[in-house]
């Protein structure tokens, strides 16, 4: 069931690429884009800017799950995938700024820094037979502070116009999600009702409006109320987990992956975006993990995971190039302004994500295939010492 969300992903992501190339491609993008539900509001915006904050909420909800009770609620847990993520946001940022920081798409840099956690779990659950299955906590935990990062990112590079009456009226509706959180207010409606207003009033201002689920996200209660099976965190998440992953996410990859290839774009003057976000994604995203780990552990700052060695944290750091999601998100908002960039961004991203997939497969499949020559070479020495 693990892999069921990656799965849904594939399979909207095939079906939204094939109606948007075929007869009826127009009338889809029309669809999408082209008629207003309530106010200025598509389905285009309404998935990216509302539904969207639904699933940032959820990253939220597991950030701080990890942070208190999980693989972060200890520098020696947290360290090791910290770094990594680290390694892995800074290094493709300076390999797309390397191809763009002097052109119009230098804006895009938060595309490649983003690892698509649905895709990236669900694909190692697919090759589980072939992975270090310790790995799915790293795999996991790196993906949680990536995701953190590009949060952070987003709501940095990507707020424009920013109204201040409405920050501060953000800024008052989260106090008092903190004060109902110190009253110890264990029922989910008043921080869904608070956390409402609030998308409305971080819309309103300016900064991407995604945000106020993160914001929400922390101000949930995690500890226990007596008489209380589980939290109001634990509660939260465990709703909105399928929620996302078999119903956002889906209509996410439906919605934002419609691209038309028949479209004419420059792609000459375009070469520059397309390999800062391919190389930036393919090569950038595994390098960045394994140097920045590697050197972090010859200088005893963390640790390498016990029974794990580098090359299966290798092939698990080639499914962090999948960014998919995140990186489909992120471009719509740096390049909102052009359905040709962003529709270029998109194909990148889709290529370095094929890549990537291919690529784990292949490394994952030779290191089985090697452990196994390796585990037979050492039973026929030990039988034959004994004899």
């Amino acid at each position: 069931m693990r892999c069921l969300p990656g799965t849904l992903l594939i399979l909207a992501t095939i079906i939204s690429l094939i109606v948007a190339n075929s007869p009826l491609g127009d009338s889809y993008h029309h669809l999408l884009s082209g008629i207003n539900l309530f106010g200025n509001f598509n389905i285009h915006m309404l998935v990216n800017d509302f539904l969207m904050t639904i699933f940032f909420l959820l990253v939220g909800l597991e950030i701080k799950h990890e942070v208190l009770h999980g693989n972060l609620s200890s520098l020696k847990k947290a360290s090791f995938p910290i770094i990594g993520a680290i390694g892995g946001v800074l290094v493709p940022a300076i390999i797309f700024l390397i191809f763009n920081s002097n052109t119009e798409f230098a804006s895009g840099v938060g595309i490649p820094i983003s690892t698509d956690i649905a895709f990236a779990i669900g694909l190692f659950m697919m090759l589980k037979n072939k992975m270090n299955p310790l790995l799915k906590i790293f795999l996991l935990s790196l993906a949680v502070v990536d995701d953190l990062i590009s949060i952070l990112v987003i709501g940095i590079l990507y707020s424009s116009g920013i109204k201040y009456e409405f920050l501060i009226m953000s800024a008052i509706i989260t106090g008092l999600l903190l004060i109902i959180n110190k009253k110890k207010i264990n029922k989910i409606t008043p921080y869904m009702i608070l956390g409402f207003i609030l998308w409305i009033c971080i819309y309103s201002s300016g900064i991407h409006a995604t945000i106020s689920g993160v914001i929400l996200a922390m101000s949930i209660p995690s500890k226990k109320f007596i008489n209380s099976k589980s939290s109001v965190l634990e509660s939260l998440e465990h709703k909105l987990t399928p929620i996302c992953n078999y119903f956002i996410l889906p209509l996410f990859a439906l919605v934002n992956t419609a691209i038309s290839f028949g479209v004419s774009t420059n792609s000459n003057s375009s070469m520059t975006l397309i390999n800062g976000i391919i190389i930036g994604l393919f090569i950038g995203k595994p390098l960045g993990i394994m140097l920045f780990t590697w050197i972090a552990t010859k200088l005893n700052i963390t640790e390498k995971p016990e029974g794990v060695d580098w090359w299966s944290i290798f092939a698990v750091s080639l499914l962090a190039g999948i960014g998919f999601t995140m990186s489909i998100f992120v471009s719509e908002v740096a390049f909102g302004y052009s359905a040709e960039l962003v529709n270029i961004s998109k194909v990148s991203i889709l290529i370095a994500s094929v890549m990537s997939i291919c690529a784990t497969y292949m490394v994952s499949t030779v290191i089985n295939i090697y452990k196994k020559k390796s585990a037979i070479y050492i039973n026929s020495s030990d039988t034959k010492s004994m004899a």
